[in-house]
């Protein structure tokens, strides 16, 4: 099949283009630097010709609120108007485990009106809501730390090794529409401080990680829950502890 990737040069398409071409599909990795705009448009009526799959694991530059609002509705947008006009039979989208339970991040806020006009498309289509990827936790250290110290909130995660994300990813663009929503994430339940906490210091960073009740995670405050997966999710194997000892 001829499987075209939105992001395919970042952390997760890069690897859903390398697994999809590896099972013999033709895999097509799309981005600005490729000449596909899907923002402005620019492109991407061409790389879809011909497509039967379109995968999308693009991310706004900007996290800013109307950025990133901005960033996901003209980007779906014109991909969903492109797809069908060219007859795309699966339109495949990652997303985010608990989107819809915390309407005071903007991030997500833009997340779930990405997913609405998916679904409100008509066109075949997967949506997959992954947990946060181990790879994030220096990230969130970083843009949580203030004079040294990395204050968080206490709310639960079940982080997901970003391999295991591409997998399934490239598994759902390579079998039929399921026109849902499929919830994946890791095998072991954590708080994002205890998670941060346990990675700094298996790197050495001796920046002190404190629960934090003001701490707020992507714009929102993480009291419960919100961040873990449903009783349906597919779990996967890699545990942080295996994924640290890999050398991460």
């Amino acid at each position: 099949m001829r499987i075209v990737v939105i992001g395919g040069t970042g952390l997760i398409g890069s690897q859903v283009v390398k697994r999809l071409a590896e099972h013999g599909h033709d895999a097509v990795p799309a981005s600005p630097n490729s000449g596909v705009n899907t923002v402005t448009g620019e492109g991407v009526k061409e790389v879809l010709q011909g497509a039967d799959v379109l995968v999308d694991v693009s991310n706004s530059p900007s996290f800013a609120d109307d950025d990133v609002m901005n960033f996901f509705t003209a980007a779906t947008t014109n991909l969903t108007a492109a797809a069908k006009e060219a007859g795309v039979g699966h339109y495949v989208a990652l997303s985010i485990v608990g989107t819809d339970e915390l309407p005071d991040s903007g991030y997500l806020r833009a997340k779930v009106a990405q997913e609405k006009l998916i679904t409100e498309s008509g066109l075949p289509y997967s949506i997959i809501r992954a947990t946060q990827f181990f790879e994030f936790a220096g990230a969130i250290a970083d843009s949580a730390t203030v004079d040294g110290v990395v204050h968080l909130p206490h709310g639960g995660v079940q982080p997901i090794a970003a391999s295991e994300v591409a997998a399934v990813v490239g598994r759902t663009a390579a079998t039929g529409p399921i026109n849902g929503v499929q919830e994946i994430g890791g095998p072991e339940e954590f708080t994002l401080d205890g998670w941060v906490r346990t990675v700094l210091q298996a790197r050495n960073d001796s920046r002190e990680v404190v629960s934090d009740p003001e701490a707020k995670y992507f714009g929102t405050v993480l009291t419960g829950k919100q961040l873990v997966p449903n009783e349906g999710a597919q779990l996967q194997a890699t545990s942080l502890k295996d994924w640290l000892a890999a050398g991460n």
